[in-house]
């Protein structure tokens, strides 16, 4: 179960790098990030809805008790709305190296508190690897001069609140499958942020129809639902710091993204810090053993 979950992981995380590298095109053809944020999370709940349907899981639906719906809308409020809010506020107010760096350091808070609240056992090797990844994360960032603003404070206050959202969409996944906690992060959370747009006059914007626009989000949404059920299929099958930790790779996978398609050529300075982030990835999740277990079976040339 823990490979499996490792390897998704994996995927989210391969999943994750691109949609950063994608909505850094998407979200120049909205004016307010807000609008976008809650366009492709309806798009994303829509199709959850739809593979839901397909799946036949509405029985499952139908089966969920009233502390398990209650689960699901305070995920949604916890995971799907309030932090985005947050986020994307601070990054307008914060510099986008502090944002990024504050940001990847989630996986931190989701260890201390998966020792506390899960009662995850991280050995002296993964608290090492831990201290290893925190190093690769802040030279690939490289926040020299860093300074705590309004901006940093929001940005930390949503990251803290993804960090809690893993703690309890853990707990929730014992009894409810991956597919339909994503189904409540994305539609309850939705629908919270239609309220925010409804109540700061927003909400006009995203009901003005524009083929390049909505195109994006659409794409945007597609990529955000394919997160969501990686991630929580992942979540589900492995530790949440294990999860939060193979995240982290996202980082690097963005930036080769965008030597390939925009600068066409690799900093060097990323280098160093890319090595750390895979090594820390490698110790934390134990895949170092897969490797060594494939060097031993491999066949004598």
């Amino acid at each position: 179960m823990k490979n499996k979950g490792v390897y998704m992981a994996l995927a989210t995380a391969f999943v994750s790098g691109f949609a950063v590298f994608f909505n850094k095109f998407a979200v120049d053809f909205w004016q307010n990030s807000s609008v976008f944020t809650t366009g492709k999370n309806l798009v994303a709940a829509l199709f959850l809805t739809s593979l839901i349907l397909l799946l036949k899981k509405r029985t499952e639906l139908k089966n969920l008790t009233k502390k398990q719906w209650l689960q699901l809308v305070v995920i949604g409020f916890v995971g799907g709305s309030v932090p985005f809010l947050l986020f994307f506020k601070g990054l307008s107010l914060a510099s986008a190296v502090n944002a990024a760096f504050i940001h990847k350091t989630l996986f931190v808070w989701v260890a201390f508190l998966a020792v506390l609240f899960l009662k995850e056992k991280t050995s002296v090797l993964q608290w090492l690897a831990l201290a290893v990844l925190f190093a690769g994360v802040y030279l690939f960032s490289s926040p020299g001069d860093f300074k705590i603003g309004y901006g940093e404070i929001l940005v930390f206050g949503a990251t803290l609140i993804w960090a809690v959202e893993n703690i309890i969409a853990k707990k929730v996944l014992e009894n409810i499958s991956a597919l339909v906690v994503g189904w409540g992060r994305m539609f309850f959370g939705s629908f919270f942020l239609l309220v925010y747009l409804v109540a700061t006059g927003d909400i006009v914007q995203l009901l003005k129809f524009n083929f390049n626009s909505w195109g994006w989000l659409v794409l945007s949404g597609a990529i955000l639902f394919g997160y969501v059920v990686t991630w929580y299929s992942a979540l589900r099958r492995a530790p949440a710091t294990v999860v939060s930790s193979i995240l982290v790779l996202a980082a690097p996978i963005t930036a080769l993204l965008n030597s390939i398609f925009i600068t066409h050529q690799f900093k060097i300075s990323l280098l160093w810090p890319t090595v750390l982030i895979l090594t820390g990835v490698l110790l934390v999740s134990g895949l170092y053993g897969w490797f060594r277990t494939f060097y031993q079976v491999r066949p004598a040339s």
